[in-house]
């Protein structure tokens, strides 16, 4: 054996090197999947090799701790994943190359043995490397959202938390999430209609980077091109010349006007004319136009022009709403009454409860009418959510209930049944596990988070009903509606006064939705590639 392979396919014969279902009239009933996925899988392919484990461990440490580093940057940087994908195949070829062949035999596993170098450096390794790189940016996110509210309690209000009670924080929030997550798998994963645009992007780079094709300009060397030349182009927006990140015309042809500067300006106005060459501004509102589907760029489109110029200038000059026109029309700052910074450490005392009276001496606070606004149209996202999903999906996902393995598959899902599925009891026993551990630091560390028990199964419970659906948008349309608007107004009212409790909440309820939409985008994508579940399972947790 080439290495120590813990996970053979599911089969009382001895598998071909490569096999294919497309004999059968089965294929993907979505075309983008069809011309993207390929129909074939390679069972015989090492996948838990010493390069997997190495290149893995490496760079989810390095990513986890620069994405942090660079999280406290006015404008963060964040090195997602797609760095590694590209990072590790020269790495991986270079170790395949230069690591001895030699073989081990383990104690305990019979006839296997074990290489340090089982062959060349293959596509489904890159997949699991790319993987636990993307658990390492904390899912395509940056840094755990947790750490921020570690920075809070220390660097905004100058008190302290234990490092325990910082540690158990942050791992808890993160890992939440995956026990119902893992149990979703059948609903958002497995059906042909949940496509995942976001990983069909990573399908089509992995095959550019390792198939050989005889075209005049292989997908590889195109890569290579695309890549040097965007490279050399960011220098100019990014470093060189800032300005093309955001041309107003308008602010410059009117540079002494305010009225002006608040129609004109893209980055603190309504951006009326306002262009960009950067294409990371192109792409921040949307993730990016080039993965989302034509008719959710409209969607967004139009909702973006009913809020940002129908909406914000009635509400700012045709109605002075709350008294607008006091405070700038663009910030997410808070302010008093006046017009000036609100000073929020001075309302908080010293067991992170809000002080009546230092409140009602400085009076309430007011928001910019763009961040009132799109708080508000926050709230009418979530709860659009639900609708949507249970007009356009509750028959699919009724359906799905009911028959559950016992319709037909397409051909992707046959393939990776050729493998040893996961255990449901993995999931339940992960989840049982973390929400023990959440409760012992919400009990026994209560005075340093504040949060009370029944707010964290709460938190649980609110995030496991958003998770299905929210998973579903994000399958069929690459947009990702978050929990953290509802989440922290909800024990806003609950248990008002509380900011530290608020944002623990907050973070439970919001994060473990997210990482469990996160962790289902993986699954698919691991679905597309086949690897084995259990190798996803153990990468993703590890």
């Amino acid at each position: 054996m080439g290495s120590l392979e813990l996970e053979p396919p599911n089969s009382n014969t001895t598998p071909k090197p490569l096999y294919s279902d497309a004999e059968d009239d089965d294929v993907s009933p979505i075309e983008q999947v069809r011309l993207t996925v390929t129909n074939t899988d390679d069972p015989t392919l090492p996948v838990w090799t010493f390069r997997m484990w190495f290149l893995g461990l490496l760079s989810c440490a390095l990513l986890s701790f620069l994405n942090q580093f660079f999280s406290y940057r006015t404008e963060p940087l964040v090195i997602t994943q797609i760095t590694v994908q590209v990072s590790a195949l020269p790495i991986g070829h270079f170790m395949a190359k230069v690591l001895p062949t030699n073989k081990f035999h383990i104690p305990g596993f019979g006839s296997r043995s074990f290489s340090l170098n089982p062959g060349p450096f293959n596509i489904k390794e890159h997949v699991l490397i790319t993987i636990f790189a993307n658990a390492g940016s904390a899912f395509g996110v940056g840094s755990a959202y947790a750490v921020g509210i570690v920075t809070i309690i220390k660097a905004f209000y100058g008190r302290k938390i234990s490092l325990l009670a910082s540690w158990l924080l942050i791992i808890t929030t993160q890992v939440l999430g995956y026990g119902w997550a893992g149990l979703l798998r059948k609903y958002v994963v497995e059906p042909a209609h949940m496509w995942w645009p976001n990983t069909l992007v990573q399908v089509s780079l992995f095959r550019a980077l390792h198939e050989k094709d005889e075209q005049r300009m292989s997908r590889a060397k195109f890569f290579l091109i695309a890549l040097v030349c965007s490279f050399t182009w960011y220098a100019f927006p990014g470093y060189l010349f800032t300005t093309l990140t955001n041309i107003s015309w308008v602010c410059w042809i009117f540079s002494k006007s305010v009225t002006a500067q608040q129609i004109g300006s893209g980055m603190r106005g309504l951006g009326v004319g306002a262009l960009t060459l950067d294409w990371s501004a192109v792409a921040s509102f949307l993730f990016s136009p080039l993965i989302s589907p034509f008719f959710v760029i409209v969607n967004v489109f139009a909702g973006y022009a009913l809020i940002l110029y129908f909406a914000i200038p009635i509400a700012y000059w045709g109605l002075d709403l709350y008294s607008a026109q006091r405070f700038p029309i663009f910030s997410s700052h808070l302010f008093t009454a006046q017009g000036q910074d609100y000073n929020i450490t001075a309302i908080v005392n010293d067991k992170f409860e809000l002080d009546i009276p230092k409140y009602e001496e400085q009076g309430r606070i007011h928001l910019s009418t763009f961040f009132a606004l799109t708080y508000g149209f926050g709230f009418a996202t979530i709860a659009s959510t639900l609708t949507h999903v249970a007009l356009f999906y509750g028959r699919e996902i009724l359906d799905r209930y009911r028959a559950s393995y016992k319709e037909k598959e397409d051909i992707h899902t046959r393939l990776m049944r050729r493998y040893k599925d996961i255990p449901s009891w993995w999931f339940y026993m992960l989840l049982i596990i973390t929400v023990a551990v959440s409760l012992v630091l919400c009990t026994v560390l209560n005075d340093q988070v504040q949060m009370p028990w029944w707010g964290l199964l709460f938190a649980a419970a609110m995030a496991f009903v958003f998770t299905l659906p929210v998973s579903i948008i994000t399958a069929t349309t690459n947009q990702t509606p978050g929990l953290n608007i509802i989440t922290e107004y909800i024990m806003g009212i609950i248990l008002p006064g509380k900011p530290i409790a608020n944002v623990c909440f907050k973070t439970y309820g919001y994060m473990s939705m997210a990482q469990a939409v996160s962790f289902l985008n993986d699954f698919k994508l691991g679905h597309y590639m086949k690897i084995p579940p259990r190798s996803m399972f153990l990468v993703q947790v590890c």
